[in-house]
């Protein structure tokens, strides 16, 4: 029986190649696994139009993705804290003040999204990378001043 992959399959083949294997193979396994479906014609045209969609909505994303990366870019945060001796915070700036800080202006970001290798705990200007799409991020400027 002919199928065309669903799903990339180790010593089978990647996703949407066509295949031809066992008819128990293809009728116990790998359709009603979602792995698979027959080769016939109406399937390949759904199949190729399903394609065509998703790239297509996956450009789109991406585009809004690099857009807000240029927004983001361009944006610059700050924070007023109580600090102790040399600069240091008492307490932390996070990923989730950092997500707060950008609701406020507008951005609407998911806060694991914000890498932070550490919280902030000292004065100055920091870079804050943001990732919004694989392979799309954002610099953001954060400035932590001392409260006076």
């Amino acid at each position: 029986m002919k199928v065309v992959l669903l799903e990339t399959i180790d010593g089978l083949g990647e996703v949407g190649s066509e295949v031809r294997v066992r008819d128990g193979f293809a009728r116990n396994f790998l359709i009603p696994e979602g792995k698979a479906m027959e080769a016939s014609d109406p399937n390949l045209k759904a199949f190729r139009d399903k394609i065509k969609a998703r790239i297509k909505k996956e450009t789109r994303t991406k585009n809004e993705a690099l857009m807000l990366a240029e927004k983001l870019g361009e944006l610059n945060i700050s924070f007023t804290v109580k600090t102790g001796k040399d600069g240091k915070l008492f307490g932390s700036i996070t990923n989730a003040d950092i997500h707060e800080a950008l609701m406020e202006r507008g951005f609407e970001v998911d806060k694991k999204k914000i890498m932070l290798a550490e919280p902030i705990r000292h004065i100055g200007s920091h870079d804050v990378t943001i990732r919004l799409y694989p392979n799309v991020g954002a610099k953001l400027k954060v400035e932590v001043r001392e409260e006076e």
